[in-house]
């Protein structure tokens, strides 16, 4: 069963679905990718790993031996009076749980060209600790600073609405989803992709040499179709709960709900 809506399903934002559904859509791009190249080129799928903050999001998914003791945690007493007695007792410790940085590990993809193994286009999917502040959103930013800075292309797909979008010069407008693609011959100047929700995904030109003529296409709405169908989101995303955050504008959630009821 396809999934409701025209272009980027926002319900698949949520942070329990969110990794797995990124995992799958980075796969499936390398997938589309790869035919498509010459023998001069292949596709590589990197990871990016550093120790990120424990937030919410991060802790989600993670096993319950992680955060046990926050559950074997002793009692506080039930009032503080009852504590402060007569007769003199040692004080005991109590239980609390340290902010401790975890594992990220963020994968993305490089076409590299055959011998020299030089990276020709890095291709990145932008995940929910790239648009927060913090660790990765700054071990990011210093990466596609030194993208911008090289021969090499960057392309650079956001499909999440909430945080705060990658820096461009004077944006003409806010977007709920956009795709840049910038190619090292003409910057500063770079191709930016705004989609609103009720846009289909585009097709995407991935360049390659400085020949146009050698670009691959990806057709982004038909690779996110592809993953909703084989992961079976239809069957585990719950519809009549609202989107996940950040909230909608008023246009854009009577528009989800009109879509919604079209499918009962």
């Amino acid at each position: 069963m396809p999934s409701p809506f025209p272009g980027m399903d926002p319900y698949l934002e949520q942070p329990t679905l969110w990794p797995s559904f990124h995992f799958r859509l980075i796969g499936a791009i390398a997938a589309a990718i790869e035919p498509q190249l010459s023998p001069d080129y292949y596709v590589e799928v990197e990871t990016r790993t550093y120790q990120g903050e424990a937030t919410e999001d991060l802790l989600i998914g993670i096993a319950d031996a992680a955060i046990v003791a926050s559950a074997t945690a002793s009692p506080s007493p039930k009032n503080p009076a009852e504590a402060a007695t007569s007769v003199a007792t040692p004080t005991k410790p109590q239980r609390v749980t340290l902010p401790m940085p975890l594992p990220v590990q963020e994968r993305y993809l490089e076409v590299r060209e055959v011998g020299s193994h030089a990276v020709v286009t890095v291709i990145e999917v932008l995940s929910p600790t790239n648009k927060r502040t913090g660790t990765g959103r700054n071990i990011y930013e210093a990466k596609r600073r030194n993208i911008l800075s090289s021969a090499s292309h960057l392309v650079e797909i956001d499909l999440l609405r909430g945080g705060q979008p990658m820096p461009i010069v004077d944006p003409p407008f806010a977007a709920s989803y956009q795709v840049l693609v910038s190619r090292s011959e003409l910057r500063p100047a770079a191709d930016w992709y705004a989609i609103a929700l009720q846009q289909t995904l585009p097709k995407i030109a991935i360049p390659l040499k400085a020949d146009a003529e050698a670009n691959v296409l990806v057709d982004l709405q038909a690779l996110v179709t592809r993953v909703y169908d084989e992961a079976r989101y239809a069957i585990r995303l719950d519809y009549t709960q609202p989107p996940p955050p950040p909230a909608l504008s008023p246009e854009d959630q009577a528009w989800v709900q009109r879509v919604l009821r079209a499918q009962v």
